[in-house]
């Protein structure tokens, strides 16, 4: 039970008088606001001479060595009662002359991890990339990136040695070394881990497994093992659980050596609740003093009315079922931002007296959009990416011109059978997306929004996202493919509003990075905008739009209170 497949490579090779001589597998494995924010570090570079200190006798070193043992292998039994989601989306890059390097293919993957016994993660989706004539993927195998050994995390086989002392965000913590003891056989951790001061868990893991390459005889095949960086959030008084994991293999490439590429790892879903509806139980009501008016006449529901009532109930059962199973997140302040832009798409074409929408947040990376009756969703990964409120603005006029065509095929979501599934069936049953001709109507619709709308000024950028996003299609298929609604449309008119896209110029951001916009927390899934400090791209290389860049979360301990009150507390505006 030590091995994980994380990547596998098929090598064929020929002796000179032209025979097979072997096919070689190399895998990693492992038991056991709106305006172009940039990425932020957590590490905090004050650092005080006492903070420098840290342990100076090796008694007290020894101490926390022990203490750092016994409170990981604490941690590893918590994971156990947890299935949270998972979601693995990876770029294998090639060298560029002006950028560095480029996205040149995609994967991806999403499903329900199981910490208990063997690790397993079901998959929550039918199409997705995992292998091309090379390469073979396995999600199981980044999971196993929360660990530094699962089995045998000890003085008998590791070795260790106190570094620094430094800020994660909010968090001090010891710096240790850690490596493999002498003599020592199986696969292990060597790098660095970061522990907090306070209950000594471990909240930070970065380096490989090693040895780098090791034939095993179950598999009959080289296990190949990649570097990662993985980060703990405390999501509850002394809890630390797996949030985010960063991997990427970029060194110069070599004949027969791993790929060369970059991934993003979140997990989330740790604390599924019911959704909104379960608030109910707890509420308060009183009853009115005066006398209850007999309105019957008034309270018969026409044909008409009994049909929207009926897809409201659609609609409220689809929220509940994705809120529940972990993919749509809660109610909170990114929905409020959404909100305000359609609000202003509706007032300023008079559709406010029609309609009545709102906006949740898809918790996955993808980028995709859809609506059922009056919400619209809209993904975190598309948040992400767009460069400022107009592209955003853009994305939403699809989706309001798609709500006010009512669907009859959503009318069997009313069933709430149909749409309460387990968290690995629920995207494979449930679809929203729409036809061709409903599209390209849809888009029609839109631009007429956006042109008496208050972004019809500068569509420019709508249009210049569009065009970055279609010169990287053939590279970022599994990004751009949604699981559940529709993709970004490539409306012909922003299109040809657009600006030529300049690679060369640094100051032109056609969109962002993978994940500069939007934060999730892995405990409740609640989403909220992230505060950047302001800062510009210095070289072409540095634009970096769709890419899969480093994870750096700023740590801090859980607070109950703030907890509490986190819907309540305001976030950065869009444009500041």
């Amino acid at each position: 039970m030590r091995t994980r497949l994380l990547v596998s490579m098929t090598l064929l090779a020929w002796c000179a008088d032209g025979s097979r001589l072997a096919a070689q597998d190399l895998a990693a494995v492992k038991r056991t606001e709106f305006d172009r924010p940039s990425a932020s570090g957590s590490v905090n570079p004050k650092r005080t001479d006492a903070d420098a200190q840290g342990p100076t006798t090796a008694g007290k070193l020894a101490e926390v060595i022990d203490r750092v043992i016994a409170r990981e292998h604490e941690q590893i039994k918590s994971f156990d009662r947890y299935t949270p989601i998972i979601e693995t989306y990876l770029q294998e890059v090639k060298p560029d002359a002006l950028l560095g390097i480029v996205p040149k293919s995609d994967y991806y993957f999403l499903g329900q991890a199981d910490f208990n016994g063997r690790l397993r993660v079901l998959s929550s989706i039918d199409h997705g990339r995992k292998s091309s004539w090379i390469w073979s993927f396995n999600p199981v195998g980044f999971l196993q990136m929360v660990f530094i050994d699962r089995g045998a995390f000890d003085r008998a086989h590791y070795q260790f040695e106190y570094a620094r002392r430094e800020f994660l965000g909010e968090v001090r913590c010891f710096v240790l070394d850690v490596k493999p003891a002498p003599n020592v056989r199986g696969v292990r951790f060597i790098g660095q881990i970061w522990v907090e001061d306070q209950d000594f868990a471990i909240v930070r893991i970065s380096g490989k497994y090693t040895p780098a390459v090791s034939f095993s005889l179950r598999s009959f095949e080289d296990e190949y093992y990649l570097h990662f960086d993985s980060w703990r959030m405390n999501v509850k008084p002394g809890l630390w659980l797996p949030g985010y994991i960063y991997s990427q293999e970029l060194g110069r490439p070599m004949s027969f050596s791993g790929p060369r590429y970059k991934s993003q790892t979140r997990l989330w879903g740790y604390e599924l609740s019911s959704g909104a509806r379960e608030e109910e139980l707890s509420r308060m009501l009183v009853e009115s003093q005066s006398a209850v008016k007999d309105e019957a006449a008034q309270h018969d529901r026409s044909p008409l009315e009994a049909q929207r009532e009926w897809r409201r109930e659609a609609e409220n059962n689809v929220l509940d079922a994705l809120q529940h199973d972990g993919f749509l997140a809660p109610p909170g302040d990114i929905d409020k931002v959404l909100n305000t832009i359609v609000n202003n798409l509706e007032v300023t074409n008079n559709l406010s007296e029609q309609i009545d929408l709102h906006c949740r947040v898809l918790l996955t990376g993808s980028l995709e959009m859809f609506s059922i009756e009056n919400t619209i969703v809209l993904s975190r990964g598309l948040i992400d990416v767009v460069p400022d409120e107009a592209t955003l603005a853009a994305m939403l006029a699809q989706e309001v011109a798609d709500a006010m065509v009512p669907k009859s095929y959503q009318d069997q979501y009313g069933f709430s059978d149909v749409s309460r599934l387990p968290p690995t069936k629920i995207l494979k049953r449930l679809s929203f997306l729409n036809e061709k001709r409903e599209t390209e109507n849809n888009s029609v619709k839109a631009i007429e929004l956006l042109k008496k709308s208050p972004y019809s000024a500068n569509l420019k950028s709508a249009g210049l996202f569009l065009a970055q996003l279609h010169s990287q299609v053939k590279a970022l298929k599994q990004l751009i493919s949604p699981r559940l609604g529709n993709q970004v449309f490539f409306a012909a008119q922003l299109l040809q509003a657009a600006p030529p896209l300049q690679p060369a110029n640094k100051d032109q951001l056609a969109a962002l990075p993978l994940g500069a916009r939007v934060k999730l927390d892995p405990y409740t899934n609640r989403v909220t905008l992230m505060k950047t400090k302001p800062s510009s791209p210095n070289s072409p290389r540095e634009k970096m739009p769709f890419e899969v860049t480093p994870l750096v979360p700023y740590l801090t301990r859980y607070v109950e209170a703030v907890r509490k009150s986190a819907d309540s507390n305001a976030t950065a505006g869009l444009n500041q």
